[in-house]
């Protein structure tokens, strides 16, 4: 990925935290086939290993499980949020129309190495991790046993588990940090107003930032 110095977001914990709030991925691997790119979620360990593991699972019919050896070189990207631009939006384009469109956004790519892990305890953790993280703001968080067990049995033999080992983690965070600070705020204004919010209250704060 190319990273200009002022869009590179380097701290792995800022990182972690844009996974850990956006899980689900895009995983890019490269098998027999060629390229291959798979949306799932995932669970960040960020205490396993020195950038942290990613868990997921795969559909049994997904060929991709069969495709990867133990170690095989894999991508999962993460976005935490995109937007237009307008060059309108600026406060000096009105002043020396030396504005022109952008599209900003946040990311992480983490690189790393990949396990098959085809066992039932594997993928029951899994599930079970990702249904308590993504049920704990339910008013009656939905739990596997209170689905019947030989259902919820058969369902976990459909799945393989997916290990990654991070071995490289890069992320950017492209927000205009290049512009002035009045032109920064005057697009994350802009994109509060349209709703897209992510990217938006992310200028806002550089800008805040930027001022001092």
């Amino acid at each position: 990925m190319y990273i200009p110095a002022h869009f590179n977001e380097a701290d792995t914990e800022v990182l972690h935290r844009l996974i850990a709030s956006h899980p689900f991925g895009v995983l890019v691997s490269h098998g027999a086939d060629g390229l291959d790119a798979n949306h799932i979620p995932f669970h960040l360990d960020a205490t396993q290993g020195p950038l942290g593991t990613l868990h997921a699972h795969v559909a049994r019919a997904n060929p991709l499980w069969r495709q990867l050896a133990e170690g095989d070189r894999v991508l999962a990207i993460f976005s935490a949020g995109d937007a237009y631009v307008s060059p309108s939006w600026y406060p000096s384009k009105h002043e020396a129309h030396r504005q022109v469109p952008t599209w900003n956004y946040m990311v992480a790519h983490a690189h790393g190495r990949v396990i098959v892990r085809d066992d039932e305890r594997y993928v029951r953790g899994v599930v079970a991790r990702l249904t308590r993280t993504h049920e704990a703001a339910e008013e009656k968080p939905w739990k596997m046993s209170d689905a019947p067990a030989d259902f919820t049995d058969t369902l976990l033999k459909a799945i393989v588990g997916i290990e990654i080992e991070i071995t490289r983690l890069e992320g950017k965070r492209k927000l205009s940090q290049n512009k002035e600070v009045r032109d920064i705020r005057g697009a994350g204004d802009a994109l509060k107003a349209r709703g897209r919010d992510a990217v938006a209250d992310a200028m806002l704060g550089e800008a805040a930032r930027k001022e001092g």
